[in-house]
């Protein structure tokens, strides 16, 4: 097989839940494991740091990379989903997997994927730990795909795990209340390993008590550090940072200004790994910081596509999401806001929804997919929230639509899914 029919093969042989949803999240590691059996246990094979957490993941995993990179490890680094390419998954200081690389790892495990047919998400995680084990990677991180506790990266043993936040998102998988969400989120947690949790709630004692019965130290980035945002500019967010009397600034590349708080667990996580021995200089920090988005390929967290008018993707797909995007817009100036915005079917609609403002011009639409929540659904309970608009059958007719009714001194905001963002 080529690359092409590779993936073809890995899309329609392996339940995605990206395309599907719930049908095809694995409740267990039972396959995690058995194919880490068959592949000679990559994950033992290099030093790795695990992130999990409602929101905030992405762009953590991302800074963390590029600053490690900077400070001159060999770094891999997993994400999901993929926006535009399969491989964006799977990087090693920056570098997507290769091509032939993927076509020979589904090769030799296709006896594997025929008698044990496991998840999309499961053999990924099997390609990305073999892949950062013949790679000999100094440091990788690695980012939950939903939850922790079952998750197919949950078989790592990590230097440090990274919660980022606790919101409503997936609740028919990790349960109905935030203190159901956490204690899905803690089962990253591990002996003796450090845990930072990026945001302190009313479910911080569900962490506590998971580090306590760990034996393991706990560390709440959010109290230990104050970040002030100085400036905001559409290439930069430059902030002041300050922990135990010191202080001193920074520019990140990521220039949403929810970002502060993912800035402060990725401080928190540096002060923990140096601790541990890890060298990374504050020069790295800062070079980290000011390149992530070069360094490391990121796109879809309040990103600039251009201006006049402006036009900003952001992949904010929840509640808690949402609510930073539009605390965004609120300190953005503009004459007309068009969104264009696109959902999946297993999302809080109305939550959502009613978050979002009224005073703007909607295109309303739905990504390519079977999971898509059917635009016409998604204009009709819209507009029962004052939200008013057309629908457009595909993202590529309303994202052409805002365009050209925008003028050079509008907005247009595309978000509302993942997908909806990768069409882009």
């Amino acid at each position: 097989m080529n690359y092409s029919e590779t993936i073809d093969y890995l899309f329609s042989r392996l339940p995605m839940f990206h395309r599907i949803g719930a049908a095809a999240y694995k409740a267990d590691l039972n396959n995690t494991i058995a194919l880490m059996n068959q592949l000679n246990h990559p994950e033992s094979k290099f030093k790795s740091i695990h992130i999990a957490g409602t929101n905030g993941k992405g762009s953590t995993s991302h800074t963390l990379a590029a600053i490690l990179q900077c400070a001159g490890y060999k770094t891999g680094l997993y994400t999901s989903p993929h926006l535009k390419d399969f491989r964006e998954r799977i990087r090693v200081n920056g570098e997507m997997i290769s091509e032939n690389e993927v076509i020979q790892f589904t090769e030799n495990t296709n006896n594997f994927i025929e008698q044990v047919q496991p998840s999309f998400f499961e053999i990924t995680v099997g390609l990305c730990f073999d892949y950062f084990a013949q790679q000999q990677v100094d440091i990788a991180v690695i980012e939950t795909g939903l939850g922790g506790r079952l998750d197919s990266t949950n078989v790592i043993h990590p230097e440090l795990s990274i919660i980022t936040n606790i919101s409503f998102d997936h609740t028919n998988l990790l349960g109905d209340t935030l203190e159901k969400i956490a204690f899905e989120k803690a089962g990253i947690i591990k002996k003796n390993t450090p845990v930072i949790i990026g945001e302190t709630n009313s479910v911080a004692t569900v962490f506590q008590q998971k580090a306590n019965e760990c034996g393991s130290e706990i560390y709440f980035a959010d109290k230990n550090w104050t970040i002030e945002i100085l400036n905001q500019s559409t290439d930069f967010l430059e902030m002041k940072v300050e922990r135990l009397g010191q202080n001193f600034s920074l520019r990140n590349q990521l220039n949403g200004r929810y970002q502060t708080k993912n800035t402060a667990a990725v401080l928190e996580a540096i002060i923990q790994l140096r601790k541990k021995g890890w060298e990374i200089s504050d020069k790295a920090i800062i070079e980290g910081f000011e390149n992530v988005k070069s360094l490391t390929g990121f796109k879809g967290r309040w990103d600039v596509l251009q201006k006049n008018p402006m036009l900003v993707t952001d992949i904010a797909h929840n509640e808690a999401g949402i609510t930073q995007v539009v605390e965004q817009l609120k300190s953005t100036r503009y004459e007309k806001l068009h969104i264009v915005i696109g959902m999946v079917k297993d999302k809080d609609i109305s939550k959502v929804l009613s978050l979002l403002p009224k005073k703007a011009i909607y295109y309303f639409t739905q990504p390519n997919l079977p999971r898509a929540l059917p635009v016409s659904e998604l204009k009709q309970q819209a507009e029962k929230l004052g939200l008013n608009g057309n629908e457009y059958e595909t993202v590529s007719l309303a994202f052409s639509s805002a365009k050209i009714n925008a003028d050079k001194n509008d907005f247009i905001l595309v978000t509302g899914s993942n997908f909806v963002v990768a069409e882009i």
